[in-house]
């Protein structure tokens, strides 16, 4: 058995969301952490555990960063962490995989399926074994109880429901 640890110096956990339905903004959690454990060389059989937190969402601007850690949104005083636990992987080509679990905002825990690509394999200059992964995936924001909403004065949404994750992770094989 394989254990892989994310190296947050070179992965980027970063999210997207439409304002006013016209243009969308980009975030990130800066601080994050997760683990891979796998037995097989295709990973089919992998077990992964990621966690991120909440109090480091960054989306360049102070006073939403602050809106969306307060219990509007995320309640990061009282849910520090979201988190996400694998349940199911799917070998679809030689790159491509579904990637199901269990992800849990706040204090709701929901099944997601996102779409993992393949990087590949490498031994970096210092003979550590890395892995690489490009991982995209939406979610409703509503059913993780971020049910904040406002319209405009002409009707119009000003946060979209929908989320879209990308994930980057370059995960380093432990000894």
């Amino acid at each position: 058995m394989a254990t892989y640890k994310i190296d947050a110096a070179h992965s980027e956990v970063a999210f997207k969301v439409k304002h006013l339905m016209i243009a969308s903004v980009t975030g990130q959690f800066k601080e994050f952490d997760g683990s891979m454990t796998a037995e097989k060389a295709d990973f089919t059989d992998a077990s992964i555990d990621f966690e991120a937190l909440v109090n480091s969402i960054t989306t360049g601007n102070d006073q939403r960063d602050g809106h969306l850690k307060s219990d509007d949104f995320f309640a990061a005083e009282k849910y520090p962490k979201l988190t996400f636990k694998s349940t199911a992987i799917q070998k679809l080509d030689e790159e491509t995989y579904n990637l199901t679990g269990n992800l849990t905002i706040r204090d709701v825990t929901k099944p997601v399926t996102l779409k993992v690509t393949y990087g590949g394999q490498i031994i970096d200059p210092w003979g550590q074994t890395k892995l690489g992964f490009e991982i995209e995936g939406k979610i409703n924001r509503k059913d993780f109880g971020l049910t904040w909403s406002a319209t405009t004065e002409t009707g119009g949404i000003v946060v979209s429901d929908e989320v879209k994750l990308h994930l980057n992770i370059e995960l380093t094989k432990q000894a």
